[in-house]
């Protein structure tokens, strides 16, 4: 009897271990995201801190988001090679220390450079982290669950991060909203360090460092040469420059990769059309929805002169909406399959950015964007959680670090480049005339429309009821 008593305890205790993971990584994966938007509401105040002109402002994201996107191939393949609970606290660490070093910056240089390596510190947690998810939960219902919560915290993060940003740089100062994550970072450490399992020694294999320098200098040199493109009324050299370097890094990249004995992505990767679609994908509706969430911003604050609080309170029914969106995505996965959450949520992300530029165009009050804030919500929590179902499905324990790599990167690489492109063409001085945020919409959904076409090609997947359950062992 006392016998049967502690197997009911052990099968309890494997049943809801996975769930307590999930928790502690999507803590972690929430502090990440928030960190992306946190700044947007507080780069006014840093460009005051240093006296750092509006069109130098944006490498504080940029630094950020460019670094941690092209590292993170880098980071899955360290995953798969070094152990992924290694490489989760190694990249806790690195974003830890690079918060309290961009919180005491003295200088607008330290605080890009701390910037970059928070980047780094991303690069190498978040692909551990979600290879740990995507092996903990099999395929089926399990999985969609499991990724729902993580996209929904992670969401969360990048829409609260406005809201945090707005309450943290009127009562503490810019400097809080780096600083505050250590504390949360040390939390996290103790923890996982309590119930994640050890890695299993593993083969190490040699490192394709430089396609990881080239894969992160292409779409660096690219955003550099569309911001600097976009605060000149004549075409000057360094743009030029930047763009033409951005191609030779591009194709430098794919010639190291058909040579390297162990490329950071292997080519054959994307003999899976549908997961290469679906990265695809993800990068041109990440890169929209990065648009619509600075034109919310700048709408805001620029064209209804809210306070930076006052927006960050506005944007709540967003999240709100986010967090309803992402709990359904499960069941409509199994009716509608995860092509058609995709091209769903496309469409909702067009129609809200749509909206944006018809409420410019009208001069709106504040309340008319509050529908197209419900169907960007919605064309997130939709699209993006498809697309990612796809883009790490039939992965096994040696290729589960690159496939939930590339998707991350594809996420956060098609959001910051966007940036660049969407807002940086849309608000440039040469584009006098013409409302800002009608063009920059304007864009965004012409990306949505390539976007769509690329998506309608996916394999049609639903959720199926896994055979048996899946054990993690990292």
């Amino acid at each position: 009897m006392f016998r049967y008593i502690l197997m009911a305890r052990s099968n309890r205790a494997l049943a809801v271990r996975p769930w307590v993971v999930l928790t502690c990584l999507s803590v972690l994966q929430f502090l990440i995201a928030v960190d992306v938007t946190i700044v947007n509401i507080a780069l006014p105040s840093i460009g005051r801190a240093f006296d750092v002109e509006q069109n130098t402002l944006p490498w504080v994201v940029i630094a950020y988001t460019v670094t941690g996107g092209g590292l993170l191939m880098l980071g899955g393949r360290l995953a798969d090679a070094f152990g992924r609970r290694n490489l989760l606290f190694i990249g806790a660490i690195v974003f830890g220390l690079a918060s309290l070093a961009a919180g005491l910056a003295g200088s607008f240089f330290v605080l890009v450079i701390a910037r970059i390596l928070q980047g780094v510190g991303e690069a190498l947690a978040l692909p551990a982290a979600m290879a740990m998810i995507v092996l903990l939960f099999p395929d089926g219902s399990a999985r969609s669950r499991a990724l729902s919560i993580w996209a929904a915290i992670s969401s969360c993060g990048l829409v609260l991060g406005f809201l945090l940003s707005g309450i943290i740089v009127q009562f503490l100062g810019w400097r809080w909203i780096f600083l505050i994550a250590v504390p949360i970072v040390v939390l996290i450490l103790v923890t996982a360090a309590a119930i994640l399992p050890r890695d299993k020694p593993r083969d190490r294999k040699p490192l394709d460092v430089l396609g990881s320098i080239l894969l992160t200098c292409a779409p660096l040199l690219l955003s550099y040469g569309i911001v600097e493109f976009g605060n000149e009324r004549e075409i000057g050299w360094f743009p030029l420059f930047a763009f033409v370097g951005a191609l030779v890094a591009a194709a430098l990249f794919v010639k190291v990769e058909r040579r390297a004995r162990n490329p950071v992505i292997p080519l054959s990767f994307f003999r899976n059309r549908s997961r290469t679609r679906a990265n695809l994908t993800t990068a041109l509706l990440s890169a929209a929805l990065s648009t619509s969430f600075l034109l919310f911003t700048f709408s805001l604050q620029d064209r209804l002169r809210l306070s930076a609080l006052q927006s960050g309170l506005m944007l709540v029914p967003l999240a709100a909406c986010l967090v309803i969106a992402v709990l359904v995505v499960p069941r409509l996965l199994g009716r509608w399959g995860a092509r058609n959450c995709s091209l769903a949520g496309i469409i909702f992300a067009a129609l809200g950015l749509m909206l944006i530029a018809l409420a410019d165009q009208v001069d709106a009050p504040v309340s008319a964007l509050v529908p197209a804030m419900l169907l960007t919500a919605f064309g997130m929590g939709l699209g993006l959680i498809g697309l990612q179902y796809v883009a790490v499905t039939d992965v096994t324990d040696d290729d589960a670090g690159v496939a939930s790599g590339v998707q991350r990167a594809a996420d956060q690489l098609g959001g910051s480049t966007g940036v660049a492109l969407y807002i940086g063409m849309g608000f440039s001085p040469s584009m006098a005339g013409v409302s800002p945020y009608l063009l920059s919409s304007g864009f965004a959904v012409t990306g949505l429309v390539v976007a769509a076409f690329i998506a309608s090609g996916i394999a049609s997947k639903r959720l199926v009821k896994p055979n048996s359950p899946a054990r993690c062992e990292s």
